[in-house]
């Protein structure tokens, strides 16, 4: 079984202003960046829209309706100072967590073995009931909540290393003793949650803080001494990675020193537990990254791990 890639051309229509560093050329580096020989036996699919239903798994039915009504006709409207929606938002939004969707099915019905959702806007900071943070919809949460509720799967992992706290996704996860929520990202930044006194009800939440400038040696002891023995003891049937590359030391929008090496690492590292205890089912969904060249080369490093595990 091969890794597969899902991604659509309307994700780059997602047009958020000039100068807002969530922009389409991210997405285009990263597709770029998957075209070199070493990748030439990606299985190349086209993501399809999610459905109302899907999203209303994690999202309030009408909330979610509300969000895709903002979408204008022309120009820009504003979700918050940083969340802007243009005309093609809505079907880039609908097709990012339909990338997901389409990949649980494809790792759970066993046509790949692990995907890579090349997608955006990003999703790891979007609540239930809230859009904020660039992010629309949660892809990461509606992939997890479509597994439990199309194949049966009881545990299932959401493991995040963006830079930044995924504070929609705890919000998905905190309440639910059958959803771990592991996240490395410094502390304190943006959002603003995701203290390590954050535990989830059922203790289903690790937040593995770092501070600025923490680097390779740091990042790596964080995730091999709370978030891996964490994981391998809550033996999940699918693992989803919500993969910022924004921890980079090229990174305008953070302070953390890690590498491509960095990211292939952890990659692997999950990879390995998805063997363990999930006959392998990963997906993996594109959040953050700003520093175009670091991203694509991030990414593609994520990627190569993939292929390997």
């Amino acid at each position: 079984m091969d890794t597969a890639l899902f991604s659509h051309p309307a994700c780059l229509t997602h047009d958020t202003g000039e100068g807002h560093p969530e922009c389409p050329a991210r997405l285009r580096a990263v597709l770029n960046a998957l075209e070199g020989e070493a990748f030439m036996f990606l299985d190349r699919r086209e993501a399809p829209r999610a459905t109302e239903d899907q999203l209303a798994r994690v999202h309030p039915r009408d909330h979610v309706q509300r969000v895709l009504a903002m979408v204008p006709a022309d120009g820009w409207a504003e979700v918050d100072d940083d969340t802007v929606l243009s005309p093609g938002s809505g079907e880039a939004a609908l097709r990012a967590a339909g990338a997901v969707v389409a990949a649980v099915d494809a790792v759970c019905t066993g046509e790949v073995r692990n995907a890579f959702c090349a997608v955006r806007p990003p999703g790891h900071h979007a609540e239930p009931d809230k859009a904020m943070g660039f992010c629309l919809f949660n892809n990461a949460a509606v992939g997890a909540a479509h597994a439990r509720a199309a194949y049966g799967l009881k545990r299932v992992a959401i493991i995040d290393f963006d830079v930044h706290h995924g504070n929609g996704t705890q919000s998905f996860a905190q309440h639910d003793p059958d959803i771990f929520y592991g996240s490395t990202h410094q502390w304190p930044l943006y959002p603003g949650t995701g203290s390590a006194k954050e535990h989830g009800d059922f203790g289903n939440v690790v937040n593995a803080c770092l501070p600025p400038m923490a680097a390779s040696p740091e990042f790596r002891h964080a995730v091999q001494t709370q978030l891996l023995p964490r994981l391998d003891a809550f033996k999940p049937e699918l693992v989803i990675i919500s993969a910022g590359f924004d921890a980079h030391a090229r990174d305008p929008l953070a302070g953390l020193d890690l590498t491509e090496d960095d990211f292939a690492w952890i990659t692997t590292k999950l990879g390995e537990i998805a063997k363990r205890h999930a006959t392998g089912r990963l997906v993996s969904v594109l959040e953050g990254g700003y520093d175009i060249r670091a991203l694509a080369s991030s990414a593609a490093a994520h990627v190569k791990a993939l292929m390997a595990v």
